[in-house]
């Protein structure tokens, strides 16, 4: 009988149980308590720290991931058989050939064939749709000066880019690493399922992280570069835009992004469809998909494959821990240099002034940014609405950081 019991311990995982395993489930539970406990991007950090804790347990028919030399997380195996059949002629040629067909099966568990919306690229395009359908572009076309603030936001990006390749990371991985400060995370895994695969799941649990975190990581830096006087400033209400203005918007930014920056062409192309479907008054049906069935479902599908990418022994590196560094310093970056564009725009046209409280919003945490603006302002001036004008470098943010992902494939893709 004591025989049998050890027999069945054999059959089960706790055997294959490793340190770093547990470690991983101590980090799963981080992010379970960052989503649960303090509200912080429930909707992605759930599935993702969910993701992650499975990705160290000794599932069977989940996921059969085997890393690679290279450090990508390789999914789904296609097995290629062949088989001799007799020739079309029935065997009776003078030269006795045979036809032979390649069969090709797929062998691998539930996630291997759901992740492949990540590893195809299929997932942040498609959520792009959704945020173009939930997103109004009028704030950012009412008040165009602040599309400036969010290219300013870009400056943390590209500043990132140049200092990680002091840590030891190429250029590929540093573009990955630098997109982290647009706080985007659909762009950072489109970006870095091209550039640098081997790096997908703490980019990408980063991006995340901070986009959560931008109600603490933000208001601090906006207070240190602003004075008392800039933080009460009040902004004329905005203009009313017209649905043919939105609608030719959206047309526009996709056909000159396009033409500017090819490579980005499917996240921009999704999210000026989900944003013209909005606008355009006669999809209703598409609108509301869009907004709820389509992008609920991608979000919990995309965060859980993310999260299983965090397996132990790639995670649990050196360069993991450079890459949350480096990504907090490239999120905080691209706030102060939104904030700081705000101040130089009222010193270049003190008679229009803006905000600077605004400026933090030129990243693409898209609204989350926009509200910590708004909530700080309130902060000074509890009669002062900074929401929609916030919205506006809050959109730009969006299209700079798609534009600047499309920028680093182009140039760093060959």
């Amino acid at each position: 009988m004591l025989s049998g019991f050890f027999d069945y311990l054999q059959t089960t995982g706790f055997g294959l149980l490793t340190w770093k395993m547990i470690v991983m489930w101590a980090v799963s539970g981080v992010l379970l308590w960052l989503a649960v406990g303090k509200r912080f991007e429930p909707l992605l950090l759930v599935p993702i720290a969910f993701g992650a804790l499975v990705a160290n347990l000794p599932t069977h028919g989940v996921i059969t991931s085997e890393l690679r030399a290279d450090g990508v997380r390789e999914t789904a195996t296609f097995v290629v058989e062949g088989h001799a059949i007799a020739s079309p002629d029935g065997g009776g040629s003078a030269t006795g050939e045979v036809t032979r067909t390649r069969v090709t099966r797929v062998e691998g568990g539930l996630f291997d064939f759901i992740s492949q919306g990540l590893k195809l690229e299929l997932f942040p395009p498609l959520i792009f749709l959704g945020v173009g359908a939930l997103t109004d572009f009028g704030p950012l076309i009412a008040l165009p000066r602040t599309l400036l603030l969010g290219v300013a936001a870009q400056l943390g990006l590209f500043m990132t880019f140049m200092g990680a390749g002091l840590f030891g990371f190429t250029a590929k991985q540093s573009a990955s690493i630098a997109i982290i400060g647009g706080a985007d995370g659909p762009t950072a895994i489109f970006l870095s399922n091209k550039l640098a695969p081997e790096l997908l799941g703490a980019v990408a649990v980063a991006a995340y992280s901070y986009m959560a975190l931008v109600p603490l990581i933000q208001p601090p830096i906006m207070r240190l570069l602003t004075t008392k006087k800039e933080r009460v400033i009040r902004m004329p209400t905005l203009r009313k835009v017209s649905k043919l203005e939105k609608l030719v918007f959206a047309i526009g930014v996709m056909i000159i992004c396009v033409l500017l920056v090819p490579a980005a062409s499917p996240l921009i192309m999704m999210l000026m469809l989900g944003n013209f479907l909005r606008e355009c008054a006669v999809t209703e049906r598409l609108v509301k998909s869009a907004q709820n069935e389509i992008i609920n479902v991608l979000t919990l599908f995309l965060g859980t494959s993310v999260g299983l990418t965090m397996a132990a022994e790639s995670f649990l590196a050196p360069a993991t821990l450079k890459i949350i560094v480096l990504g907090v310093v490239a999120f905080g970056c691209s706030t102060a240099a939104g904030v700081l564009c705000a101040k130089l725009m009222n010193v270049v046209a003190p008679g229009h002034p803006i905000n600077p409280l605004i400026g933090s919003a030129g990243v693409s945490a898209v609204p989350m940014a926009a509200r910590v603006s708004h909530v700080e302002g309130q902060r000074y001036d509890k009669g002062n609405n900074l929401l929609m004008h916030a919205m506006g470098p809050n959109v730009a943010g969006v299209i700079g950081t798609a534009v600047a992902a499309g920028y680093f494939i182009s140039t760093l893709g060959q």
